[in-house]
């Protein structure tokens, strides 16, 4: 098996955070199932940039997944969010862009799987509109994996990831809890049999104006300023694995 994860923030395991301060997520783990399932070593890359667009991401992290050596037997892909967090969003151009991965890939004889994100929109600002849009993507998506014969984890409408014990506190990334229970959920959808991860429910309070502002102040306008200035969280960050990594057993 050699596997290459290609995406955003979700697949680069943004809200997963080790102890030593390194970023682990859900494509870490399904690399890690899969060496545990088959007992072998798997090859893994993971290629995602947090803050990337969908098309860099069927663009220039699909073509270095594609120019590995060997070549991957699996790619997971799943983008899209950045996008629709942006006004004027046109989703057929996502799907479009999708669609030329799928194609690419059938080419090379390559395994795609496509994704998915959980659905933060609950407690987001302009969160409605960011649910519309993912439920009308997450369709398209799942009719155009239907139409290829793909693969199609939908983690968007999970309703056991939507509450809060699974996301970050900047609500808009998984926490460690997400990430497993995403990686369950891939798995499983992959073939091997895998109890989806579930966190027990806790208390939620409500927030006052002051957590609010903390909020807005810590997470929210910086995001603002960013999307401003032409920036992204991304800008100046490698991939953490861009070329074949072992991943062994247990």
């Amino acid at each position: 098996m050699r596997y290459v994860a290609i995406g955003d923030s979700f697949t680069e395991g943004l809200g997963d955070e080790l102890p030593d301060g390194t970023v682990r997520g859900w494509a870490d783990l399904v690399a890690a199932g899969l060496a545990a399932a088959s007992d072998s070593p798997v090859r893994y890359a993971n290629l995602a940039v947090r803050g990337r667009l969908l098309e860099p991401i069927v663009t220039e992290q699909l073509d270095r997944a594609l120019s590995l050596s060997p070549t991957p037997t699996m790619i997971t892909l799943n983008g899209g969010g950045n996008d629709m967090m942006r006004p004027g969003t046109d989703l057929s151009r996502l799907v479009a862009l999708t669609e030329g991965a799928v194609r690419r890939c059938a080419a090379a004889g390559v395994r795609l799987v496509l994704l998915s994100g959980g659905d933060p929109s609950a407690r987001l600002p302009f969160g409605s509109v960011m649910r519309r849009r993912g439920v009308a993507l997450t369709a398209a998506t799942a009719e155009l994996a239907a139409r290829h014969g793909l693969d199609f984890i939908d983690v968007f409408s999970d309703a056991e990831i939507r509450r809060e014990q699974y996301w970050s506190t900047d609500r808009l990334h998984l926490n460690s809890a997400g990430h497993r229970r995403v990686a369950s959920l891939v798995l499983d959808g992959l073939g091997y049999a895998t109890e989806a991860h579930v966190v027990e429910p806790t208390p939620v309070g409500q927030r006052s104006l002051l957590v609010e502002a903390r909020y807005y102040r810590k997470f929210v306008l910086p995001w603002i300023g960013r999307r401003l200035g032409g920036r992204s969280s991304g800008d100046g960050r490698s991939a953490k694995y861009l070329d074949w990594t072992p991943v062994h057993a247990g």
